[in-house]
């Protein structure tokens, strides 16, 4: 697999290199040893996955505080999505950028966002799965999010939002969102 740096320092577009054959392919996704040499966290907590029965169905932003910052590692699984990472690291020289990769499963990419970034997605495809291998167990107390929408962030989103929760549409602006 090949790792991309992205302009968020620590974070990376992950694409893996296919062996194909008559068969179909095979790919490796994951190798712990691959992360800890570039200084990147291994450690898997916790995978969940998200299916979504509606293109234009949003997700996010979303993180968890401080003492149980997660690393993520976001893969689509079943059709395409617009995936999404925020710094929101206090001390970091790219606070508040964001970066946006579709991710398909034709393409098979995976987006890591190391600990203190926010993430959320669009789903771009009917019926879109979404596998989150994560490094920290989830605690509710610590949830936060920020709008999709704050213009203090200025995400470009692919298409409107159709398909979003009361809690997602209603979450604080980053600045507020504690």
């Amino acid at each position: 697999m090949r790792f991309v740096a992205l302009p968020l320092a620590g974070a990376f577009l992950l694409e893996p290199e296919r062996l194909e054959d008559d068969r179909g392919h095979f790919a490796r996704t994951f190798c712990a040893d691959a992360f800890r040499e570039r200084g990147l966290n291994p450690l898997v907590a916790q995978s969940s996955v998200s299916r979504n029965s509606l293109r234009g169905t949003l997700r996010g932003m979303h993180y968890q505080a401080a003492p149980h910052e997660e690393a993520k590692l976001v893969r689509c699984t079943r059709g395409a999505i617009f995936d999404v990472i925020v710094d929101i690291r206090p001390a970091s020289p790219t606070r508040l950028r964001w970066f946006g990769a579709r991710l398909t499963d034709a393409n098979g990419h995976a987006l890591y966002a190391p600990e203190g970034f926010a993430h959320g997605f669009l789903t771009l495809a009917d019926d879109s799965e979404v596998l989150y291998q994560i490094s920290a167990p989830y605690h509710p107390d610590l949830q936060r999010g920020f709008r999709w929408d704050d213009p203090a962030v200025g995400i470009a989103w692919p298409e409107t939002p159709r398909v979003i929760s009361a809690r997602d549409a209603n979450l604080p602006r980053c600045g507020e969102a504690g």
